[in-house]
């Protein structure tokens, strides 16, 4: 405050001294505010939630949809708590529809879960809040892959590759893809490119097998993305 003595007064207010500045008052001592919870707004508040059974959330949504974000990224490990994730993240988008990962997220356990269908939805509503989710844009060609539509799922490993030419999983993928549809020299080059990010984990081994032509066919499991 500018100036203090002119911006503050001390006024008794039920036998006691406060600090009031506009319309706050203020515990003189510790600098707490005082509300006066006026009884007829309370009992009229009472009587809305009574009448629509709806309370106010105890904490701000943006708060609340972080909170079941996190919660749901613990269960959708679990398939065991599949529908509870789903319910979490479904929250989630109630509270906050813009919320691309959890679309993303949401999406890849109706596909884990065989609901092909509302895993597309899930996947281009990411996109849809945020064109940069590289990780929607693979996990469509991913579910696309699945139903055996390799073009589609070739346009959307390399829509990832797009909006991060250094995505190892989108040249693992999309490898395997090609490889399938036996364009072996153009999975070669996403191979190679794989095993330049990625060296030390299992599925280096199985790109290094394609390349030295020690594997039948890329029928092994992919990774999935999520956020």
């Amino acid at each position: 405050m500018q100036t203090p003595l002119a911006e503050l007064r001390l006024v008794v207010h039920d036998r006691r001294v406060v600090v009031e500045q506009d319309r706050l008052r203020l515990d003189p001592g510790t600098g707490q505010a005082l509300l006066d919870f006026a009884a007829g707004d309370l009992e009229r508040e009472t009587r809305e939630v009574l009448l629509t059974g709806m309370v106010r959330p105890l904490i701000p949504p943006a708060d609340a949809a972080e909170v079941w974000f996190q919660r749901a990224s613990e269960w959708d490990g679990d398939p065991e708590r599949w529908e509870s994730a789903v319910d979490a993240y479904e929250r989630v988008l109630d509270m906050d529809p813009g919320y691309a990962a959890a679309w993303n997220n949401l999406g890849l356990l109706h596909h884990r879960m065989g609901q092909y269908e509302r895993a597309g939805e899930c996947y281009r509503a990411a996109l849809e809040a945020d064109d940069s989710c590289c990780q929607a844009a693979f996990n469509l060609g991913s579910l696309h892959e699945d139903l055996g539509d390799f073009p589609v799922a070739v346009t959307w490993y390399r829509r990832a590759l797009e909006l991060d030419a250094d995505y190892a999983d989108a040249h693992f993928n999309l490898a395997g893809v090609l490889a399938k549809m036996g364009r072996s020299e153009s999975a070669a080059i996403h191979w190679r490119r794989y095993l330049e990010l990625d060296l030390g984990s299992p599925w280096a081994k199985i790109a290094r097998a394609h390349l030295d032509g020690e594997a039948g066919g890329p029928d092994d499991a992919s990774p999935e993305s999520d956020e």
